[in-house]
């Protein structure tokens, strides 16, 4: 019995000994908004947006809520060291809808709040539902635009036993290349 009280006792101290109190996690704070939203939750929520910290490999991603809010951990990399967010970005990079917005817009530097423990952007990051007036109509119709997704289905006879041509129309070998 005082064994495995002992064993018990021995496995909780270890597991204490793992936990890092000096660590604190820093939150990133902010809002994306919808200048031509006729209700402001309309599109505001599952914007995804993009912490990206100088000198740091990983990245650090938020989605918003229906008021177009945003918290974020900052990204590290489990450094000992004390970390400065003064080079830090947040970026904007997309939603479930297609949005719009200017290179004005669409990133913020991060900086310090007046608690110790949370920043914000510096700058509002903003969409557009519709093609914004600062861009070009034309623009924005090239953006819509894309290619034909269809194949060249060239009629086989189906007694030759060979899949769609579509599967080997679109190849063109490179002959001749050591």
């Amino acid at each position: 019995m005082a064994l495995s009280q002992a064993i018990t006792v021995l496995l909780f101290v270890l597991a204490l000994a793992r936990i890092d109190p000096s660590t604190s996690h820093v939150l990133i704070k902010g809002k994306v908004s919808c200048l031509d939203c006729k209700s402001k939750s309309d599109l505001t929520a599952g914007i995804k947006v993009l912490v990206k910290c100088d000198k740091v490999k990983k990245l650090a991603m938020a989605t918003t809520k229906d008021d177009g809010s945003f918290e974020v951990e900052a990204p590290s990399d489990n450094t000992p060291q004390p970390r400065s967010l003064s080079n830090c970005l947040s970026k904007l990079l997309g939603g479930p809808n297609q949005l719009y917005t200017s290179k004005k817009f669409m990133t913020s530097q991060i900086v310090e709040t007046d608690d110790s423990n949370s920043y914000t952007i510096s700058s509002p990051l903003s969409i557009y539902t519709s093609c914004p007036p600062t861009i070009d109509h034309a623009k924005c119709e090239t953006m819509k635009k894309w290619g034909s997704s269809k194949t060249v289905d060239l009629p086989l006879p189906p007694e030759w036993g060979l899949a769609p041509s579509s599967y080997y129309v679109p190849f063109f070998p490179i002959i001749g290349i050591p």
